[in-house]
């Protein structure tokens, strides 16, 4: 065979998927949390091959800032004079040879060949060469050279940890409205980054009256402050009895203490009739449905995208008498159903900088202007939400992101809108209730910010308001 043919033969499974799903999420928009299991599954991969493949994917897309940085300075030409394919390879190999414990020749021999089957011939050469210049220094040093050519302290932050500059500021500003000391602030911002770039813990939760965590058969613990949750730490949850059957779902600890805190925030009368406004893909309706169904509750799930509320009813298959699904606008829920709930949960969509542990390459999509267009979105959603609570009924407005915007800017935005027609409540008592610990939160509260560097769970913002 000629040195020139392409041979798939010569890149390893991880690495020839990992590079599949980074061009997609670049050439596609895909989601990396989607696409990659689909990809697994028909690869067949061992359990090794598999971890591996997860983390040369996230770990490329979480730190392709940083690297594309290094490449920039080893090419001594812009990013965007390479050819974004080739770019690829490079960050995947960056990923490998700066920071995992893979051997110098496989990284560089593998992603050559990498070049070789995606780009034109002449890459080869170029890619070959950045690599070996890539070897010459020691992370340390290409670190020390990153963080030497920031124009500033937020650029510096931005290199080291890989995240878009205004992704940094807002970050600061919403650990200051969150903090008593102003001097903790910059502390907190480098471990919250930091924790960014970490795998997250596969979350579990067992729907009350439908399953126990305790009957699990997978390696983990118990959740310490939801009381259904489970953190898997080895094992494949699809192969757990009840995942399959839905009575046990993946899920985040912060997700869970979203809803239970509407669920708990006062006995449940029977009778009652909530609404999950936007339910998709239904994780949170699930764990509304089965409180639901202890307390005799009657609980709608809203969802307008056809495809989510698909998802919606899959996710709610698993309860019995599941609860309808509705696929209104709901932004004029309130105009259609004025005063019908007495429990509604709001969680609206959001620029979703909560959760970068899992969906790592929102951080390059989202922009400022993501921001704007969603903080008018939730507002209607709350406006709408309250017109359709019953007098004394309660709203949980609750976001995976904690942009001030999206969060304490919403309620304030709230109850300037509505006066003394709303007012909060102490979400910080109730989460306390049910954790069984003090919850620290500001103002008075009334609001709750959950933070993966302190709680370990996705940055949800959760606020309790009653309409009066």
């Amino acid at each position: 065979m000629s040195t020139n043919t392409p041979n798939p033969s010569a890149v390893m499974a991880p690495r020839r998927i990992a590079l599949e799903v980074i061009t997609a999420v670049r050439e596609d928009d895909a989601y990396a949390n989607l696409l990659l299991p689909v990809k697994l599954a028909r690869a067949k991969l061992s359990p090794a091959d598999a971890a591996l493949t997860t983390e040369l994917t996230y770990g490329t897309l979480r730190m392709r800032g940083y690297y594309d940085q290094v490449i920039a300075i080893a090419a001594n030409r812009p990013i965007g004079d390479i050819d974004p394919v080739v770019l690829d390879v490079l960050e995947l190999a960056a990923h490998q040879l700066l920071s995992m414990r893979v051997a110098t020749h496989a990284a560089v021999n593998e992603s050559v060949e990498q070049a070789r089957l995606v780009a034109s011939r002449s890459a080869t050469g170029f890619v070959n060469g950045i690599l070996r210049t890539l070897t010459r220094s020691e992370p340390d040093e290409w670190r020390e050279q990153v963080l030497n050519g920031a124009r500033d302290a937020d650029a510096r932050l931005a290199a080291e940890y890989s995240h878009p500059v205004w992704i940094v500021r807002a970050f600061r500003r919403a650990l200051r409205a969150d903090s008593v000391s102003a001097d903790d602030v910059e502390d907190d911002l480098r471990d919250l980054l930091d924790a960014d770039n970490l795998p997250a813990r596969l979350g579990l939760v067992a729907l009350p009256g439908l399953a126990d965590r305790a009957d699990l058969d997978i390696p983990g613990r118990k959740t310490k402050r939801s009381p259904f949750g489970f953190v898997a730490t080895a094992g494949d949850p699809a192969a757990i009895p009840q995942v399959a059957a839905g009575t046990v779902r993946v899920q985040d600890e912060g997700s869970q203490l979203a809803a239970l805190a509407l669920t708990r925030a006062r006995p449940i009368a029977p009778g009652e009739r909530w609404l999950d406004a936007c339910a998709g893909p239904g994780g949170k309706a699930a764990l509304l449905a089965a409180e639901a169904r202890l307390g005799g509750a009657i609980l709608t799930a809203n969802e307008p995208v056809p495809a989510r509320a698909k998802l919606v009813r899959n996710a709610l298959a698993a309860i019995p008498d599941p609860p309808q699904v509705w696929q209104e606008d709901a932004t004029r829920i309130g105009e259609l159903h004025p005063g019908l709930f007495d429990r509604i949960l709001v969680d609206a969509p959001c620029t979703g900088l909560g959760a970068l542990r899992r969906r790592p390459e929102a951080r390059w999509r989202k922009t400022p202007k993501d921001v704007a267009e969603l903080a008018d979105l939730q507002a209607r959603l709350i406006d709408s939400a309250i017109t359709a609570l019953r007098p004394g009924g309660i709203l949980a407005y609750v976001t995976c992101s904690p942009h001030v915007a999206e969060t304490r800017g919403q309620i304030a935005g709230a109850i300037a809108r509505w006066g003394t027609a709303v007012s909060p409540l102490d979400t910080a008592r109730v989460l306390g209730e049910i954790t069984g610990e003090s919850v620290d939160a500001r103002p008075e509260g009334s609001q709750v910010q959950l933070w993966p560097h302190t709680v370990q769970t996705d940055a949800m913002f959760i606020a309790l308001l009653v309409k009066n």
